[in-house]
């Protein structure tokens, strides 16, 4: 008889086979047959039983590489959800990181942008593709990552790329010039917080704060296209201080696309009257929930999916979700856009398919596939 199972010792085999670049391969090329075919609807397939797998046949400390279809090369260490799924993604040459309907908005917004700003750039999962895709308007991508080792990885890869318009800025957007900041939490979930009284110790993690305008104003840039924001609950913080793009008039003014979250927004009085919305609002802005998924998932051929603030269903465990910010309502009056009236933001195909399915259904391989993500 068999003893007792040391996962230590199972860890330590998977993370062996891991390093070896066909051996991983072939390991996830089975785990994805897995979920294509393992009956699992109750909950996410990929949170309790594939995930734990995969993250065991790779170390945080290694650096891997994936290609995207449009010829894009990422490099990027396995220390997130946002890497773990782009790891098993699907087709294994995808169109997209993370946030396949966000990217897609992204792509959309920047099709004759000049200037976007990037707020919490990461290792350049969206950036990067932001910055081939202005790069035929001689656009110029300011990507704010305050993680000293991401921002490496995000020059990195600009440079992997041959993409000479990325201008990579270890700094934390706020409301302010003169905060010194420090990032509380764990990679891709760590939030800026003010240092009131730094110490040995926050020294060599702080980074100075600046505002969008003054940032603007420093480098003579006149206005900024679009504003994406990804800062873990510092959003309402950086939108203060970009008050005097945000003011500017229709045709002027920058769109926003930015992320809200249970964890720092109370939404219980409704989506409509939390302040980052209200702010916004009063600034002229009309705005939508973007329905999502958080994962790399294959959307092509499929519309964006908008929901109004008032009519956005929030029901669930804290969670969070992207926005979109426009002062011009003919920006999403296109077949790329569908405004959907009382759905989740969130689509997850592990749950009620009323909420959080996209409107028009998924395909039988969808539906048996949960992978996504609260």
């Amino acid at each position: 008889m068999m003893g007792n199972i040391d996962p230590n010792a199972i860890l330590k085999a998977l993370r062996t086979i891991g390093r070896n670049d066909k051996l991983r391969a072939q390991f996830l090329s089975v785990i994805r047959d897995v979920e294509r075919s393992l009956e699992y609807t109750d909950a996410s397939i990929r949170d309790e039983i594939t995930g734990p797998i995969i993250d065991a046949l790779h170390g945080g400390e290694q650096v891997y590489r994936r290609r995207l279809r449009s010829g894009i090369v990422l490099d990027f260490y396995y220390r997130s959800k946002i890497a773990r799924d782009f790891v098993m993604c699907d087709p294994e040459r995808p169109d997209h990181v993370w946030e396949p309907q966000t990217t897609k908005l992204l792509m959309y917004l920047s099709t004759r942008a000049k200037n976007v700003i990037v707020g919490g750039a990461y290792f350049g999962d969206q950036a990067i593709l932001v910055a081939k895709r202005i790069a035929r308007n001689g656009g110029i991508c300011h990507a704010f990552e305050p993680d000293y080792v991401q921002s490496q990885m995000l020059v990195h890869n600009a440079a992997l790329n041959g993409l000479d318009n990325i201008k990579v800025i270890r700094m934390g957007l706020w409301s302010d010039n003169i905060s010194t900041l420090t990032l509380v939490g764990e990679d891709a979930e760590a939030h800026s917080a003010p240092v009131t009284e730094p110490t040995a110790t926050t020294q060599s993690s702080t980074f100075g704060a600046t505002t969008v305008d003054s940032y603007l104003s420093r480098n003579g840039i006149e206005a900024v296209d679009l504003i994406m924001l990804d800062i873990e609950g510092g959003e309402y913080e950086a939108l203060q201080g970009a008050n005097g793009q945000l003011s500017l008039p229709v045709g002027r003014a920058p769109d926003v696309v930015f992320e809200i979250h249970r964890n720092y927004v109370d939404w219980t009085a409704g989506l409509q009257n939390t302040d980052i919305v209200k702010y916004l609002s009063a600034l002229g802005y009309k705005l939508y929930a973007i329905r999502d998924f958080h994962s790399n998932y294959d959307m092509r051929g499929k519309p964006i999916e908008l929901i109004p603030p008032e009519s956005t269903y929030l029901e669930g465990p804290p969670h969070g979700f992207n926005m979109l910010a426009v002062k011009n309502p003919s920006v999403v009056d296109s077949k790329h856009f569908r405004i959907c009236r009382d759905v989740s933001p969130k689509l997850l195909l592990h749950k009620d398919p009323r909420l959080h399915h996209p409107v028009d259904g998924l395909t039988h391989r969808s539906r048996r596939r949960g992978i996504e993500h609260r």
